[in-house]
């Protein structure tokens, strides 16, 4: 008959201490990014860096109600951490693999608007580009990782995937902001032709995360919708307001459909096989 060992003393105040530091460690980071935000009176991110990353500001730039899903994201990432914490989940593979990392992508997300209240859009794009592959490395993690406990593994991977896929597109528009600030010509092929550029850039990388994650399509699901929001939204503010651009609504409507179709297919498939 086998029997199984309690887990060494070491190894069980290790998970102690991380439940806790990461759920003191996402009240600070939240409550700082909601300040940070303007949501309490102060500046808004729109209004900061010389507008540089507003609705309006260069024409991949989500339309303002896009920015709606932070408060979903947030609200995730809330529950998350006190999922985390719960006693019965301290030694939680999944839980364990991944809680150090959503951790530094909330202090990174902190970092990002303290860096653009600052009014470096430069900056920003590097923070926002470390955010991104602190994520990647998360999707690929959950990827990878069978699921645990249901409630864990279904906040976890909604709650990642909706941040990465979000985070993706808000890379992309960042970009392009850093690039209308830093007055580059438009690289020589105008605004139009890098901004469809750019959001047929996104429409791949969707294409690209349902590839690789197409056996876990409740990670990619919530990536493709988030895209898709965010895309959309980009379609939505060029066919409206100073900077309508028919072709870059045109593709942005497209890209936003391959985002959301991309995980429902491939996800499909690989239940096939």
């Amino acid at each position: 008959m086998q029997t199984t060992s309690a887990p060494p003393a070491h190894r069980a105040t290790s998970d102690r201490v991380r439940q806790v530091v990461v759920l003191v460690g996402a009240v600070v980071a939240i409550v700082a990014a909601t300040i940070g935000s303007g949501a309490f009176g102060g500046e808004p991110i729109a209004e900061a860096a010389d507008g540089a990353l507003s609705a309006t500001a260069t024409p991949v730039a989500p339309d303002s109600p896009a920015f709606a899903i932070w408060s979903v994201i947030y609200a995730g990432l809330a529950v998350f951490a006190v999922v985390q914490a719960l006693p019965r989940n301290a030694t939680d593979p999944r839980l364990r693999a991944v809680a150090w990392w959503v951790l530094a992508s909330m202090l990174l997300n902190a970092l990002w608007i303290g860096v653009v209240q600052a009014g470096s859009v430069g900056a920003s794009v590097a923070v926002i580009v470390v955010l991104l592959a602190v994520l990647a490395r998360l999707f690929v993690t959950l990827v990878h990782l069978a699921h645990t406990g249901a409630v864990a593994s279904t906040v976890t991977d909604v709650t990642v995937g909706l941040y990465l896929g979000w985070v993706s597109i808000a890379t992309l528009a960042n970009t392009a902001a850093f690039l209308a600030a830093a007055d580059v010509g438009e690289l020589g092929l105008g605004a139009t032709t890098w901004s469809v550029i750019l959001v047929a850039a996104g429409g791949l990388l969707a294409v690209a995360y349902a590839l690789y994650g197409s056996s876990s399509p409740a990670v990619v699901l919530p990536v493709g919708l988030a895209m898709a929001w965010g895309l959309t939204w980009i379609g939505v503010g060029r066919t409206d307001g100073p900077l309508v651009d028919e072709t870059v609504a045109t593709a942005a409507f497209v890209a936003a459909a391959v985002a959301l179709l991309a995980p429902l297919v491939t996800s499909f498939a690989a239940r096939r096989r």
